[in-house]
């Protein structure tokens, strides 16, 4: 079983949802991004998606947006977003630890040479926001026959005759938008998102995890009655936005790391 298989299955065996936290890779710097990365598990992060700075994150609001300006600032690259999952690996061989971003980048770095370098740093999965499944031969065949998994996003507008076609390929979770909008944006009501697990678990098994406009402890546990996985970035990545110097940055996401985690854990108590 991959990192990912384990992680779920464990934590149905507790009965609670995973908490997916997201942070942008070389925000707001290498040692500060490093340091929030090893010390995310600690905090309660159950499974980390590491953004992989890119000049233009349509998919992403401002927040994020700024997250990647500040990390293209700081010269982080995807060469240093790899070895940063290498330096993790070091500490931390069992959470899960997935990439997301955009192909532009794996594209210019070669994908053979990504995925063989991904594959060796430690990295479970990769989130490609803007690489549909017609496309899968390019990234996803390749990456899941490396044993990397590839995990899909669905949206509110991804209907019962694409869902299929969406989730063929999918494999680690499945990955909801609760928002019909960018990242950050307003959050979902308690019954559009009932529905919408509904309707993906009569489509798929693999575990379902819900993102967008998901920011407070309160909501999250809202989220983890209904989800097998909770994903929160923006809030976290605030927290770095209005930070004074990297340690402010550093404690400020890993106590609301610590905060969330306690809302995930609590919720089904």
């Amino acid at each position: 079983m991959s990192r990912l298989q384990t992680r779920f299955a464990e934590l149905k065996e507790q009965n609670r949802a995973a908490l997916v936290t997201f942070v942008t890779a070389g925000d707001p710097n290498y040692e500060a991004s490093l340091k929030i990365l090893k010390g995310l598990p600690k905090a309660g992060a159950d499974v980390i998606e590491l953004g992989m700075p890119f000049t233009d994150p349509m998919a992403d609001g401002p927040a994020i947006q700024l997250a990647n300006i500040r990390a293209l600032a700081a010269k982080q690259n995807l060469a240093k977003t790899l070895q940063m999952v290498r330096e993790f690996r070091q500490d931390d061989s069992t959470t899960p630890l997935v990439l997301m971003g955009y192909f532009n980048p794996i594209h210019k770095y070669g994908v053979e040479r990504f995925i063989a370098d991904a594959q060796e740093a430690g990295v479970d999965g990769l989130i490609v926001v803007d690489l549909p499944p017609e496309h899968n031969r390019d990234l996803c065949d390749p990456a899941q026959a490396a044993g990397i998994d590839f995990i899909r996003l669905t949206t509110p507008t991804t209907d019962d005759k694409r869902l299929p076609t969406v989730l063929a390929g999918s494999s680690g979770f499945v990955y909801y938008v609760s928002v019909a909008g960018v990242t950050g944006a307003g959050s979902a009501t308690v019954e559009h998102v009932q529905e919408a697990v509904t309707r993906l678990r009569r489509h798929t098994d693999l575990p379902i995890s819900i993102g967008f406009g998901i920011r407070t402890p309160e909501h999250a546990a809202t989220i983890a009655r209904l989800a097998d996985g909770v994903v929160v970035g923006s809030a976290l990545i605030d927290q770095i936005a209005k930070a004074d110097n990297d340690q402010q940055a550093i404690d400020g996401v890993l106590s609301l790391c610590s905060q969330l985690a306690e809302g995930v854990r609590s919720a089904r108590r």
